[in-house]
């Protein structure tokens, strides 16, 4: 029913990150009960306006502390904290400065949309603005830090980088004032500042990335220093994950970049990236996560307990018992984003190795979906049945260019080059490598180390993105590119025992997804070539079983798919009929009593080419009862369409599914002439 197409990523949304650690007060017992509600908005916003510098930051540091419980934020909304706390980020104290940024940005991460777009609405963009410009001002005339000693003014702009890259990925608004206030070059001043500081290179990295894409009025203010210092960063050498995570951003950020490119220096961008991407993915995280939590004990057992240990260990559990589904979810230019948790901010500043280790599985998510970005096509002529998966790009024009560059290169254009370019950098292989489930030796330490158990489910989803992607690489690529068919079918192999080699089949939501969409476009391939496939149709239909009692759509779609595809190439070969029976059958229970019209059109395409020709389909199609059955459910369907059809989906959509009821009663009459025969 169409092509297998992968949605876009877009940019992981930023999360309720928390406090400077130095800048963090305990707001005591007795004020966390104050007010009944347990939320003391009014006596500390009021305090904000203390003439002593300290109560000032004090009061910032306890609202940047208490927003993080989402519902104490209306009763800061609704006493006006935006306008309250935006003049505090221009406050003569630095110290002020940063916990004002901290409570914005934790307000703006944990409110969601709504609040954000208040906040651009209450002009907290003129503040911001104006302190990111006095941070960079300040980066060379600062005092020298001491040894071991970060620069106090690029602590703020950390703050004030995070709550730009807020702002900008939930707010439209806040993205054209970026865009018309040149903000893009104060944050890659913070950038720049990577052999210094960077935790600020990160943080600016990560605003680059997300708002370098679909943003082609951003794109024609772009210029060779920009790319300049983009090319430092991917040629830094500095060790350490973070910088793996800071290099892995950049190249992220010059592939949004790409149709700004000038023409002579796109092969040499396309190849950086990819080496980027590739240099990533090399590294092994079942080894390396293990020995990040063997040095920490070194150092532990090197290193005296702090008198405040335990109040951190209590900060700490806070920060695992945040799961990342609680984030709020957040659109920009009408688009969901997906949320993706990531907490590292809020770890204590003794907890180097956990960082490090979190910086990894956040570089190597990052680039499995930069991959699975590159691998999609933006042609607006290619039919799709997923909504989301439309992209801006395919809008931009030449008057989106500036002069003096290329025209847009977009991935399709690029197709040959891309193409080359992941084969010559081994990306199939260490994309096929990184679906393998989390090591043993590493899921075992974290679960033994409380702080570390968050890095679990971080691991999880790094092998679910390989997945999709391995998705996007065999929708893409061909079967002599991706190895032959020796290749394919140990892919299959591989494959089959992550969903069937555990006792249960698979229920995580996230890696079924996953998991099921590679496995269609790998059974497309291997059905294409004729090359003999190790799963079986029981396997299959187990498989599918599992997969449409799930509540995701597009689980559903695939799995009926990857029955139409077993069922057809089953149809070509002798005494198969039994079998075709049971995909038949499967494939009619999906299509009369699936809720979603999408599933139930997926399922009648499935049963179009199961059962299109061959005497073992038409023995089976006899002994299921077929054509009364598809009699029976020909007007059930167009009245479905009729009544549902206009208000839940898309106008592309209602096209296939159109398509679909012409086929059907096309298909019918195929029918009552094989019967006549």
């Amino acid at each position: 029913m169409g092509k297998s197409k992968t949605t876009k990523f877009k940019r992981p949304q930023f999360n309720a990150v928390g406090l400077p650690v130095n800048a963090v007060k305990e707001v005591d017992a007795e004020e966390e009960d104050d007010g009944g509600d347990g939320c003391p908005a009014a006596e500390l916003l009021e305090k904000l306006q203390s003439p002593s510098a300290d109560v000032r930051e004090f009061a910032c540091a306890s609202i940047s502390r208490v927003v993080q419980q989402s519902q104490t934020i209306p009763g800061f909304i609704q006493r006006d904290a935006v306008r309250r706390l935006g003049p505090m980020l221009l406050d003569c104290s630095l110290a002020v400065k940063e916990t004002a940024s901290g409570a914005l940005r934790n307000l703006s991460a944990c409110g969601g949309q709504e609040v954000c777009e208040d906040m651009v609405k209450h002009d907290v963009m003129t503040p911001l603005t104006a302190l990111l410009r006095e941070c960079c001002a300040g980066f060379e005339s600062a005092a020298e830090p001491l040894k071991d000693q970060k620069n106090a003014v690029e602590d703020v702009a950390n703050e004030a980088v995070n709550l730009l890259w807020n702002l900008c990925e939930s707010s439209s608004q806040a993205l054209s004032v970026f865009n018309r206030a040149g903000l893009l070059d104060v944050v890659v001043q913070c950038l720049e500042r990577h052999p210094q500081n960077v935790e600020l290179a990160i943080s600016a990295a990560h605003c680059l990335h997300t708002v370098t894409e679909d943003n082609p009025e951003l794109l024609c203010s772009l210029n060779t220093a920009v790319l300049g210092v983009l090319e430092n960063v991917l040629l830094s050498s500095q060790p350490g994950m973070a910088h793996t995570l800071l290099r892995t951003l950049a190249a992220g950020t010059l592939w949004n970049m790409k149709g700004s490119l000038p023409a002579a220096r796109q092969a040499q961008a396309l190849n950086a990236v990819v080496a980027t991407l590739s240099q990533c993915l090399h590294l092994d995280t079942g080894t390396l996560i293990p020995e990040l939590r063997q040095a920490e004990e070194v150092r532990h057992r090197n290193t005296p307990a702090a008198p405040d240990a335990e109040e951190q260990a209590a900060g700490e559990l806070g920060v695992e018992e945040m799961d990342e589904e609680d984030a709020p979810k957040h659109k920009r230019s009408g688009k969901a984003a997906r949320a993706d948790g990531d907490f590292s901010d809020l770890l204590p500043r003794g907890k180097e190795e956990l960082r490090e280790a979190t910086a990894l599985l956040t570089a190597q998510q990052t680039s499995l979906e930069i991959i699975v970005n590159m691998c999609c096509s933006d042609d607006p002529s290619d039919d799709e049945w997923e909504e989301e998966s439309s992209s801006d790009e395919s809008d931009m024009g030449p008057d989106g260019l500036c002069d003096g560059v290329s025209s847009l290169m977009s991935p399709l254009c690029l197709s040959a080059e891309v193409h080359g370019a992941l084969i010559s950098h081994s990306i199939p292989e260490k994309v096929l490598k990184k679906t393998e489930f989390p090591r043993k030796e590493a899921m075992d330490v974290c679960h033994q180390t409380s702080s570390w158990r968050s890095l679990i489910k971080k691991m999880q989803r790094v092998q679910s993105r390989a997945l999709t992607c391995l998705h996007s690489i065999l929708s893409t690529m061909d079967a002599e590119s991706l190895g032959g068919a020796a290749a394919l079918q140990g892919a299959a192999q591989h494959l089959s025992t992550l969903v069937f080699g555990a006792a249960e089949m698979p229920k995580d939501e996230e890696f079924l997804e996953a998991v099921i969409s590679a496995m269609r476009s790998l059974l497309q391939m291997i059905a294409s070539k004729n090359i003999p496939q190790c799963m079986t149709p029981q396997q299959l239909m187990s498989l599918s079983e599992a997969a449409t009692r799930c509540e995701v759509v597009s689980v559903r779609v695939n799995a009926v798919a990857i029955l139409g595809i077993t069922g057809s190439t089953l149809a070509k070969e002798k005494g198969t009929a039994e079998n075709l029976q049971m995909i038949g059958n499967a494939l009619l229970q999906v299509a009369t009593k699936d809720a979603d019209l999408v599933v139930n059109g997926e399922a009648l395409d499935a049963l179009f080419d199961v059962f299109a020709d061959g005497d073992e389909a038409e023995t089976a199609a006899k002994n299921i009862q077929l054509l009364p059955a598809l009699k029976a459910l020909q007007p059930v369907f167009k009245a479905k369409i009729r009544k549902e059809g206009r208000g839940r989906y898309n106008p592309q959509q209602l096209c296939v599914l159109d398509n679909i009821r012409v086929n059907l009663r096309r298909f019918i009459g195929y029918l009552e002439k094989v019967v006549k025969k």
